[in-house]
């Protein structure tokens, strides 16, 4: 959104809702209920004028995929090779979360017969986040402090359009849960990036005002393997800052050798000021 003053102008940045946003919005007692939706439709808040069924919608969202996609970026930016263009957003929608290079998108759409360079990747992947559609993060060695510029994430602003990018029959709950953390984090206010260790790595490290706050997030803890893997790449970081491991457990187990273990509608109603 942009204020236009004397020929110059202020940018607000407005977000997708933030859990609590949604449930005054929509009217809802904070429950599972409400949680499962918030994942499924996201947190655009002109939902709230719709007939609350899934296929509604997702209808909904698709015609703001077509707009952000067509006028933000395709016309904005001249985008010819639009067929690409768009099998590069599913690309990032199927795999939300997960680490990767330019590269290695290239190659795997040359794998579908898609001839593209790594150069045009990664001009397509800057004009989706000057759309503030989609963000990046880097990777961070918690060891020595320094970037690594490959191998990043990438998040959607809203989950809502990535779940409709790849179709309500293909959503489910834990290839979401990385990208609610994430925003969530990010309308805190905190700086976000991948925690690197020598030995493993750490799903967000996030920095505000001097703090640091370390959180992994996995769907369920079901036995003490998961535990141990899960809570032990947290405790492999010798600080006192914050430590959370988040997932869908209905009863988490409240706090093993320091580090909290919340559910993640918990997390999302903290306020981290």
């Amino acid at each position: 959104m942009a204020t236009y003053l004397s020929g110059r102008y202020i940018e607000i940045k407005v977000g997708t809702l933030s859990f609590n946003e949604f449930l005054i919005f929509h009217d809802l007692k904070n429950n599972n209920d409400a949680l499962k939706n918030y994942l499924k439709w996201g947190g655009l808040p002109f939902i709230k004028n719709l007939v609350k069924k899934d296929d509604v919608i997702f209808d909904y969202l698709k015609n703001i995929l077509s707009t952000i996609i067509y006028k933000d970026v395709i016309q904005r930016y001249n985008i010819r090779n639009i067929d690409f263009f768009e099998n590069l957003i599913k690309y990032l929608a199927h795999n939300t979360g997960n680490l990767f290079t330019a590269n290695k998108i290239s190659d795997y759409l040359k794998s579908q017969k898609i001839d593209i360079s790594t150069k045009v990747v990664l001009s397509y992947l800057q004009y989706l986040q000057n759309a503030f559609f989609v963000y990046k993060l880097r990777r961070i060695n918690l060891t020595g402090k320094n970037i690594f510029t490959t191998n990043n994430k990438y998040f959607f602003e809203d989950w809502g359009l990535r779940n409709a990018l790849i179709g309500l029959n293909n959503f489910s709950v834990p290839a979401v849960l990385e990208n609610v953390v994430f925003i969530h984090l990010l309308n805190q206010g905190f700086d976000v990036g991948v925690g690197v260790t020598p030995e493993s790595e750490i799903d967000f490290v996030a920095q505000k005002n001097g703090e640091i706050l370390y959180v992994q997030v996995a769907y369920l803890i079901p036995n003490d393997k998961v535990k141990e893997r899960e809570f032990g790449r947290l405790l492999l970081v010798k600080d006192n800052y914050p430590k959370y491991v988040v997932t869908m457990d209905e009863y988490p187990v409240g706090s093993y050798k320091g580090v909290k273990h919340i559910n993640l509608r918990d997390f999302l109603c903290l306020e981290f000021n």
